[in-house]
């Protein structure tokens, strides 16, 4: 009988190592998944910030461009159309982002005059795993930023003469503008602009 329980015993040792062999594995294999959204998500991160930062830098350019010419309203719709003269490059502040999240640009790019898409790839690795490859593996994404502009404004009439300036609406919020002394009246880039990721 004793021997009977010894050999039942020494039967369930090996089906007991089994069980317990594929549940680390599977813990392993979790665990490396794990690491791989969390990797995923830095590179997300890091491309949000990059796109947003290149779209801010550009809408504060073209808000000074559009105070710089506050004086000259033929000139407002080009400048809200993300077209104006002298603006300088913004992708650098998409380097600057994604350095500071770990991550390097790829490719800074804008289709339009008022969007930038920028891809980065995570400088850190997945990290070691029991799935192969995984310490040399890298996550790349992309995302775009638009800038909008939330201002409108009507023409002007002969009736408003020579020196008059056109009401500017920006998201139901009007703006009476001085032409004999516009600055303390003149909205900030976030009145004039919007911000946001493309969905």
């Amino acid at each position: 009988m004793r021997s009977r329980r010894c050999s039942d015993a020494g039967q369930a040792f090996p089906i007991y190592i089994t069980v317990v062999g594929g549940l680390l594995f599977l813990a392993f294999a979790y665990f490396a998944v794990g690491q791989a959204a969390a990797n995923r998500n830095d590179a997300r991160t890091a491309a949000d910030a990059a796109a947003l930062a290149a779209a801010q830098h550009k809408r504060d350019q073209l808000a000074g461009a559009w105070a710089q010419n506050v004086l000259d309203p033929s000139q407002w719709q080009d400048i809200f159309d993300g077209k104006a003269e002298g603006l300088g490059l913004s992708c650098w502040r998409a380097d600057q982002l994604a350095a500071q999240n770990d991550a390097t640009v790829l490719s800074c790019v804008s289709d339009g005059p008022l969007d930038f898409t920028v891809e980065v790839r995570t400088n850190d690795s997945v990290g070691d795993s029991i799935v192969p490859g995984t310490e040399q593996m890298k996550s790349q994404e992309k995302a775009t930023a638009v800038i909008e502009p939330r201002c409108d404004f009507d023409p002007l009439t002969e009736e408003g003469g020579e020196d008059a300036l056109p009401l500017l609406t920006c998201d139901g919020e009007e703006w009476e503008l001085d032409p004999k002394d516009p600055d303390p009246l003149l909205p900030e880039p976030q009145d004039l602009f919007e911000v946001h990721l493309a969905d």
